[in-house]
């Protein structure tokens, strides 16, 4: 490639990129201060990805209000070829439209100095060229013409199969037709493993006609494993089938017994809470990828949840903890939030649309297998002090804040959950630590058997989950481990703008509130909505502060109405909803209006995230309650 065209600089500073946008080219020279973490709702907000998943309709919304400076079709308008980011490049969600929009906007090549698992495992499946060497930039300017399949022979081996093969889809049709073998050895030594490496290599392809499983694997390694269950949502059900048929056709899909489709991300959009320009903006798009959605389920035998359907209703990541997941099994679904699963002993993560198409045809998934980091739990939590506290205390370490961990462009890296603290818990409220790790920049959470999980699958499903459970080996290694004393842990928050904001609630105890959410699969299960009206119970909201209360599934609206906690937030003056995703992704009440601040359950404030600008501070249950109570960031042991 030769550079025809604009290098455009994500930087810290928004004067030096409102300039670049103005005409003016930037050098190549280092020392510039580039953006942390360019998630991809920056990259193409929620509201556009409701219009479709092609680059001509993407295209012009590609970094709309990045930084509040970018406008629409900015980018393609600016003749840009060329982008370049700082860490931790593609953060946030699984949607790999994020990929067709910089395709879209003109942008032939990424550079950025590291890249977040699932985006860069999209640009490697749909052939988007990207590096982290920050010379490849220099050489264009100087008029270079560079090798961009040359990049592509930098990268580890199962990578460069998929490059050569013109992509992830058209490595499945070979691997069908028993022209290739793994790129990996497969007749390895035994060793001691973590609970994540026993899982991969059980389940790992070891060639045609050969049964699944080797001896061994060790981070690093890229294998492709039997994947389990396998989930879509209406975002995403829509690009995977039309990827799907455009290679193979109706041709069946493999087990379709152990997939299903999810209507939850816009079943809360026509709530008459949610503000007219929103409504306007998104609603009839949503629909009709809704009714894309519904028409694959029909036309490949796909079951389908959601209002009024076959099967229950509910976030996604929740309904497959109550329903699907089991110890041990490997378990993708085109969300980020996939790790959720991860609560119940599995190796559960996030894909895109590419990787999820050649899952449903082949039965396979792609992993590199992880780092693990192993966090024991010990002590007991202090009043108040909850998962979420935990998580948001734990991710945004340094140590996970900086990935310190990584020593290559392509690392992964995971949380192995262990220790005694953990049975103080149950699993809805574990749940949140295994969710959460994405937000830390890892692949996924695992946690090791322990008396919740058993509970949990004995109770839900009448299983004796013995069998499945995964235990590591004695003597199995890990990247590092870390000794986490719930007496050391405060009451925590994130600061807007990213989750790993990490600060203390004590320090930000003056902050006004005036827009509460409690939802979502981090914050709308049972124990959060007990929590919620614990704190509640014979309060009131301070004037002016709207609440929020969105169930995660059917089950738990069912539970928490028995048990009285609904009735009570209604009585409040609470806007309380059928179970969805609503305002986590800007699709239902809870979006914030002009001039509010939120603190909300959810597991993501990025910029604009819930559908409009406005500071967005992520909390517990019961400080969401709290706060409700006093119009402030509040500690709920400090209420009268």
């Amino acid at each position: 490639m030769k550079l025809t065209g604009r290098v455009l600089h994500l930087l810290e500073d928004p004067d030096k990129l409102r300039l670049q946008l103005d005409g003016l080219d930037l050098p190549p020279a280092h020392g510039k201060r580039y953006a942390y973490g360019v998630n991809t709702d920056l990259m193409i907000s929620g509201r556009a990805c409701t219009y479709g998943y092609t680059g001509a309709i993407l295209g012009p919304w590609f970094l709309e209000n990045f930084q509040e400076i970018v406008r629409r079709d900015d980018v393609g308008r600016g003749n840009y070829q060329v982008v370049v980011g700082g860490h931790a490049y593609g953060s946030g969600s699984s949607r790999e439209v994020a990929v067709v929009a910089h395709r879209g906007a003109g942008i032939r090549l990424v550079v950025a100095d590291s890249f977040q698992r699932i985006f860069q495992e999209n640009m490697v499946y749909s052939g988007m060229p990207f590096t982290t060497d920050r010379g490849v930039v220099a050489r264009l300017v100087a008029g270079e013409d560079v090798d961009l399949e040359g990049l592509a022979a930098e990268l580890p081996p199962f990578f460069r199969a998929v490059s050569a093969a013109g992509g992830l889809l058209g490595y499945g049709t070979k691997l069908l037709a028993g022209a290739v073998s793994p790129t990996y050895p497969v007749a390895v030594p035994a060793r001691a493993m973590n609970i994540a490496e026993k899982i991969i290599a059980q389940r790992t392809w070891a060639g045609p006609g050969l049964p699944d499983g080797i001896a061994a694997v060790e981070p690093g390694d890229q294998v492709l494993c039997r994947a389990g269950f396998r989930g879509v949502h209406e975002y995403t059900a829509g690009m995977v089938m039309a990827l799907y048929d455009g290679e193979w056709g109706s041709a069946p899909v493999d087990r379709p017994e152990q997939v299903a489709a999810f209507e939850d991300h816009f079943v809360l959009i026509s709530h008459d809470a949610v503000p007219a320009l929103a409504k306007a903006e998104r609603q009839s798009s949503a629909m009709k990828l809704t009714a894309e959605m519904v028409e694959v389920c029909r036309a490949n035998g796909i079951r389908l949840h959601g209002p009024g359907r076959a099967f229950p209703a509910g976030v996604c990541h929740r309904l497959v903890v109550e329903d699907y997941a089991l110890p041990g099994d490997v378990i993708v679904l085109t969300d980020s939030h996939t790790p959720t699963a991860g609560v119940l002993n599995a190796f559960a993560f996030g894909v895109g649309s590419t990787a999820m198409a050649f899952a449903l045809r082949t039965g396979l998934i792609p992993v590199t297998v992880p780092k693990v980091v192993r966090v024991e739990v010990t002590g007991t939590a202090a009043a108040g002090v909850s998962p979420k506290d935990l998580i948001l205390h734990l991710i945004g370490d340094p140590y996970f804040r900086e990935e310190q961990w990584r020593t290559s462009p392509t690392d992964t890296a995971i949380v192995e959950f262990g220790g005694p603290g953990l049975a103080q818990w149950n699993v809805d409220e574990l749940s949140v630590l295994t969710n959460m790790t994405v937000e830390g920049g890892l692949m996924t959470g695992v946690v090791e058997p322990c008396e919740p999980i058993t509970r949990f699958l004995q109770e839900r499903r009448g299983i004796d989950a013995s069998p499945f459970l995964v235990h590591a080996d004695p003597g199995a290694t890990y990247q590092r481990t870390l000794q986490l004393d719930l007496a050391d842990v405060p009451l925590t928050v994130a600061t807007p703008g990213d989750s790993r904001n990490r600060a203390t609630l004590a320090d930000n105890a003056t902050v006004s509130i005036h827009n509460v959410v409690i939802a979502s699969c981090t914050g709308g299960s049972l124990a959060d909505l007990r929590a919620a009206a614990e704190v509640l119970r014979g309060r009131a909201f301070a004037k002016g502060v709207r609440v929020t209360v969105t169930p995660s599934s059917t089950d738990v609206a069912r539970e928490a109405e028995k048990a009285g906690y609904l009735e009570l937030f209604r009585s409040l003056g609470a806007v309380v909803t059928e179970p969805g995703c609503g305002s986590c992704i800007g699709n239902g009440p809870g979006i914030p209006l002009d001039g509010e601040t939120t603190a909300s359950t959810t597991n993501r404030n990025f910029a604009r995230r819930m559908g409009a600008p406005g500071p967005v501070y992520l909390v517990s249950p019961a400080v969401a309650a709290a706060s409700a109570v006093t119009g402030r960031l509040t500690d709920p042991r400090l209420l009268p």
